[in-house]
């Protein structure tokens, strides 16, 4: 026979276990002849009873999936909200600082401008790759993990009212844009910079004997000024712990950049050979007092710019 509903207990019985499918052919058949019987003892045609019945009864494989207990989604309510919690984290975080550090080593190996797209490339595939992962974990934990050790909720996990932020997302994408810049340059300068040699080869801006402490050492306080730019967006606004933070790390950069300005030991000593005006008289110890001065007015000028915006935002909260 191959009548409607024969047709429809084969669609369901496709997607239910071997061992289940002559108890559920059973009970199904039974429940859609009743069903039918009910609608021809009312005076219903047979035929129209029966394609009625399987209509209400619906896709045979939602139907199944009912009988098996089935899940019809990759993560389920119990599980979504933490998954999509952790997502959001992990995506904040992870693929800018892993792209940031790979363009930093290209442009040490003198990639140049090259770095910029392996760097986004990279952050593009972590991202993909957390994605991935963390959606097969999950979704593998919610067939095969029985629901255990999540707390129910309770009115004491609602947040506070979210408070005004006074740290913008655009300020802060172009500050770590700024800082990764910054850091991208300092490896860059030394394998292309805008001197040359008269054959052509290049001449670092700075003095290539930087690179054995100081240089490193700067781009490592550059990096955990970008780590603090997250933190201060993801805080919402300035605060006197935050603002005590933000100094030292301005200390830790710009307190060495002057000492090495004024001992002129900052820029390369061979720019003098192709720059004739800064080995003229004492032109080279003038722009070395010139970048100290410049730095530490910028030094002031943040450490007085936080210090206001620290109490005006404490005060408010």
């Amino acid at each position: 026979m191959n009548t409607l509903t024969d047709r429809y207990l084969a669609a369901t019985l496709r997607s239910v276990p071997t061992q289940r499918r002559d108890e559920i052919a059973t009970e199904l058949r039974a429940s859609i002849e009743d069903m039918i019987e009910d609608r021809t003892g009312g005076g219903q045609d047979t035929t129209t009873a029966e394609r009625e019945v399987l209509t209400e009864l619906g896709n045979p494989d939602l139907l199944a999936a009912r009988y098996t207990d089935r899940r019809l989604q990759l993560i389920g309510p119990t599980y979504y909200l933490v998954w999509l919690r952790l997502l959001k984290v992990l995506l904040s975080l992870v693929p800018a600082i892993v792209g940031t550090v790979v363009a930093v080593i290209d442009v040490a190996d003198g990639k140049g401008f090259g770095a910029i797209g392996s760097g986004i490339g990279t952050a593009i595939e972590v991202a993909v790759q957390i994605a991935f992962w963390l959606t097969l974990t999950f979704a593998l934990i919610e067939r095969f993990q029985p629901v255990s050790g999540l707390p129910d909720w309770t009115v004491d996990q609602l947040p506070d009212v979210p408070a005004h932020r006074d740290i913008s997302l655009a300020d802060t994408i172009a500050s770590v844009a700024m800082l990764a810049l910054t850091i991208g340059y300092l490896p860059f300068q030394h394998y292309q910079s805008w001197v040359h040699e008269t054959d052509g080869g290049n001449i670092p801006i700075l003095d290539p004997a930087l690179w054995s402490f100081w240089l490193p050492a700067l781009i490592a306080v550059l990096l955990a000024t970008m780590v603090f730019e997250i933190v201060k967006y993801r805080i919402g606004r300035w605060t006197w712990t935050l603002f005590g933070v933000k100094a030292l790390l301005n200390l830790a950069f710009t307190v060495p950049v002057v000492w090495l300005a004024l001992s002129d030991r900052l820029l390369n000593p061979a720019l003098g050979d192709r720059l004739s005006w800064l080995a003229e008289g004492d032109n080279r110890n003038t722009l070395g007092a010139a970048i100290a001065v410049g730095a530490a007015v910028v030094l002031v000028w943040d450490l007085i710019d936080t210090a206001t915006k620290s109490r005006r935002q404490s005060a408010r909260a």
